[in-house]
């Protein structure tokens, strides 16, 4: 009989955390369509952000099984690749920092640098810790002369955490970390949309976030306010809200996703939000990969995720892939993981069965 913590339960935990992401993923695809059906909304880019999303996770578990190191290294190129050309590659006007690309190159970076200390964890020899190491450190660097302060700070923050994470045991508690973390940046979104912070805390946070931006997340409380059960429908903010109007380049975002989804999807949209983030932790958590992988990765998802709570970053394609391609390279099986399993296990029942 299998142990209850051998292979057979640890297949079975995985098993089981897959199917969580299938239902909540599908929740999230699912309830798009009822909001805009009830309000007349566009689900598409909901659909296309979960579709982007599910196939990463696909791809990164895949290739993590695969190549295990090449995989995060190729991608940690891609994504440093993507963000230098993001401004030329979504369609549409070309919008300016403060609420233009700025948070998708911040992203972007974020999870290159993310990858890439992934693939220095994986790696069996120096030679490769050593190549992927400096690939971690360039996208930062190269982060600072794209004069993205918002990437740079996180690439900075997932490589010292990555360091810090070689020397935990237990992963646990890194994570709960990482959520409470999320839990607090939103929050604190949500108090500054609401005006509920002291009168000096909240016009320092709005000269460093512009006025204009939270002009669009009050206009999405408020609309969250009018409606908390279903919200005003998927794609409808640009429609309804006089700040976006008032724009030069209007792109139709309040540039927070809680807040965007409590405004477009009511109560139900931002707890799936949060149900699919937490999804991804619980995947780490279990994952048997290593704790600096699983940390790092998490590291990097939360560092995206607190860009999201003032952004616009998931409105783009590219990340969308990208975050789910890190999470299903950090909770992949490498293949010759399971190779050895099955070679050491060979030769315990061998020796079980000599005299």
């Amino acid at each position: 009989m299998a142990s209850a913590t051998g292979p057979d339960a640890d297949s079975e935990r995985r098993n089981v955390s897959d199917a969580a992401g299938v239902v909540v993923l599908g929740a999230c695809a699912a309830w798009s369509l009822i909001t805009a059906a009830m309000h007349d909304g566009r689900p598409e880019g909901v659909l296309l952000a979960v579709l982007a999303v599910s196939a990463g996770y696909a791809s990164g578990r895949i290739s993590g099984a695969l190549v295990p190191v090449a995989a995060p290294c190729v991608v940690a190129l891609a994504g440093l690749g993507l963000a230098l050309a993001e401004p030329r590659l979504a369609p549409g006007p070309q919008f300016t920092v403060p609420l233009g690309h700025a948070g998708a190159t911040a992203a972007l970076l974020t999870l290159a640098v993310g990858s890439a200390c992934c693939a220095t964890w994986a790696a069996s020899t120096p030679a490769l810790r050593l190549a992927s190491g400096l690939l971690a450190a360039g996208i930062t660097v190269t982060s600072a002369v794209l004069g993205s302060i918002t990437g740079f700070a996180m690439c900075t923050a997932v490589l010292l955490c990555s360091l810090a994470a070689g020397r935990m045991e237990h992963r646990g508690l890194g994570v709960a970390g990482l959520g409470l973390a999320t839990a607090l940046v939103t929050g604190a979104t949500w108090a500054v949309a609401g005006n509920v912070l002291p009168e000096g805390l909240t016009t320092s946070l709005e000269g460093r976030l512009t006025p204009h931006r939270v002009q669009l997340w009050q206009d999405a409380l408020h609309m969250a306010h009018q409606d908390s059960a279903l919200g005003v429908g998927p794609g409808r903010f640009g429609e309804l809200s006089s700040a976006a109007a008032e724009a030069l380049l209007p792109d139709g975002k309040p540039h927070s996703a809680p807040l965007q989804m409590a405004a477009e999807q009511g109560v139900v949209g931002v707890l799936l939000l949060a149900a699919a983030f937490g999804w991804v932790l619980h995947a780490l958590w279990r994952t048997p990969r290593s704790t600096p992988i699983a940390l790092t990765a998490g590291v990097a998802l939360t560092g995206l995720a607190l860009i999201a709570s003032v952004g616009n970053a998931l409105s783009f394609t590219s990340v969308s892939v990208g975050a789910g391609f890190l999470a299903g390279l950090a909770t992949a099986r490498p293949l010759a993981d399971d190779s050895s399993r099955t070679a050491s296990d060979a030769r315990t029942r061998g020796d079980r069965l000599s005299p």
